[in-house]
């Protein structure tokens, strides 16, 4: 990010730190911090210069807004920067459960060259026909809706406020009859921010509700599902599998069951990841440093 800011020739003095603590010991000298991981909200004491904190991702749920509001502080998110990338991630986690590729991979380090399979339940499947449930459509749910529209998918989106349009969907509902459609899903895929509303969404009464051969697509945030209800669901076979982005406790633990669950394909919270990533952020940071310059009273993206 620092070197692709230097790029840009905008003249502002920059650094970079790449820990905790050496944020801590330099957030003194800083009037503008762009920041998501490393972000403790003990910052906003220790920083007395500070005045706008770009995210350089899309949820927000790590800064305590209240805190922020109190100390004067600006906030903007990154919400759109990888809408593009986490879309793509979604429905290669898609494909790649319809099409066994995990247990392709399984087999190719294996050295083994699986034969047709006789039964034909357990074999490769066609995603044209099927239903697919987007809860949260939102930029990244609305681009989904259109790319598994492209593979003759019908999809039915969940937002909290279904007048704001299908974005792609063939329909569109509120999130609060998510339970009406759970059992007519065939894959149902989390987009939706993580808000006190969609804390634990999917629990062991919605994993409950699902068919047994539905599987499930979280590229939210892992707080969205009730972990252990999932891990119960796929060790019981309630439902075909999971494919997870995201997990409670990140970097997942080396003891949990997740990784050894046969029906289980993870990626490391890298479905917004992209060769693009930094210049999108910077785009609007610049944008939001221009726009403090000017005195205006909204940032893009502003959160606070």
């Amino acid at each position: 990010m620092h070197d692709r800011f230097a790029v840009r020739g905008t003249g502002i003095r920059a650094f970079q730190v790449g820990s905790r603590e050496e944020l801590a010991a330099r957030a003194s000298e800083a009037d503008v911090v762009v920041v998501s991981g490393l972000w403790d909200n003990a910052l906003l004491e220790k920083a007395p210069k500070l005045r706008f904190v770009q995210s350089v991702s899309a949820g927000v749920d790590q800064y305590d807004q209240a805190a922020f509001r109190a100390r004067g502080v600006r906030l903007a998110s990154a919400q759109g920067v990888n809408a593009n990338a986490v879309s793509e991630h979604a429905m290669s986690l898609i494909l790649a459960m319809a099409r066994l590729l995990p247990q392709a991979r399984d087999n190719q380090a294996k050295h083994h060259w699986r034969g047709m399979i006789g039964e034909i339940a357990r074999r490769e499947d066609e995603l044209g026909g099927k239903t697919l449930l987007v809860v949260g459509l939102g930029r990244i749910g609305g681009r989904l809706a259109r790319l598994a529209k492209a593979f003759g998918m019908h999809v039915v989106g969940l937002r909290r406020d279904p007048a704001a349009g299908a974005d792609g969907a063939d329909e569109v509902h509120s999130i609060a009859s998510l339970k009406e459609w759970l059992p007519r899903a065939d894959i149902v895929a989390l987009t939706c921010p993580l808000t006190p509303e969609t804390t634990g969404l999917i629990g062991a009464e919605a994993l409950a509700a699902m068919k047994p051969t539905a599987r499930l697509v979280n590229v939210a945030r892992g707080k969205v599902v009730d972990e252990a209800a999932l891990i119960a669901a796929l060790r019981e076979g309630r439902i075909a599998g999971a494919a997870l982005d995201v997990v409670v406790e990140e970097p997942l633990p080396e003891s949990s069951p997740l990784w050894d669950l046969p029906n289980v394909f993870i990626t490391p919270h890298s479905a917004g990841e992209t060769q693009r990533y930094e210049d999108n952020v910077l785009d609007i940071l610049v944008e939001n440093l221009d726009r403090l310059q000017r005195g205006e009273d909204r940032l893009h993206n502003q959160i606070v």
